[in-house]
């Protein structure tokens, strides 16, 4: 089996799936036990993922053997840098390449955003994620928000492809 990526709705069908799974895997986390369905409703409503749309960002959805199986989503900040956000990868999928897939095309679609620093923050437990950043070229960088749950910033610059 294999993996394609694809840019899609950030409401898709699968992608609000994938997004759900993302948020109640990263909350049960934290709470350290699994997070209700009222607990994940209450974090998806108002979470932005509307600005993960043309022309403020884009969704990427990963499909493994045709199936969902990942997603993250890009957010434009300025005109040199955006933000990548909800990498999530489906935990019996995980291993499989997939992370790095996702990650290549969110850096595809920053770039034809003009974009030329990606950034992103996450948490101490998540650690994952914070070996696929620093797999795939994100450093680690002094802290640039106050999010509420970030505890770890990386930072990657973009090259053009082919140089």
């Amino acid at each position: 089996m294999t993996w394609t990526v694809a840019h899609e709705p950030f409401d898709s069908p699968d992608a609000s799936l994938l997004r759900r799974d993302y948020y109640a895997e990263v909350a049960g986390r934290y709470w350290e036990r699994t997070a209700t369905t009222a607990e994940v409703d209450e974090g998806l409503a108002g979470d932005g993922a509307d600005r993960l749309a043309p022309p403020t960002g884009q969704f990427v959805v990963g499909r493994f053997g045709g199936r969902a199986a990942g997603c993250v989503g890009l957010l434009v900040v300025d005109s040199d840098v955006a933000e990548v956000t909800r990498v999530y990868v489906r935990p019996e999928h995980r291993g499989t390449g997939g992370g790095g897939l996702l990650l290549a095309a969110v850096e595809d679609a920053a770039r034809a955003f003009g974009v030329r620093t990606l950034r992103l923050d996450t948490r101490h437990d998540l650690v994952e994620a914070r070996g696929l950043y620093a797999k795939h070229g994100y450093r680690e960088v002094p802290a640039f928000n106050r999010g509420r749950y970030a505890e770890h910033w990386f930072a990657k610059e973009l090259r053009v492809r082919g140089r």
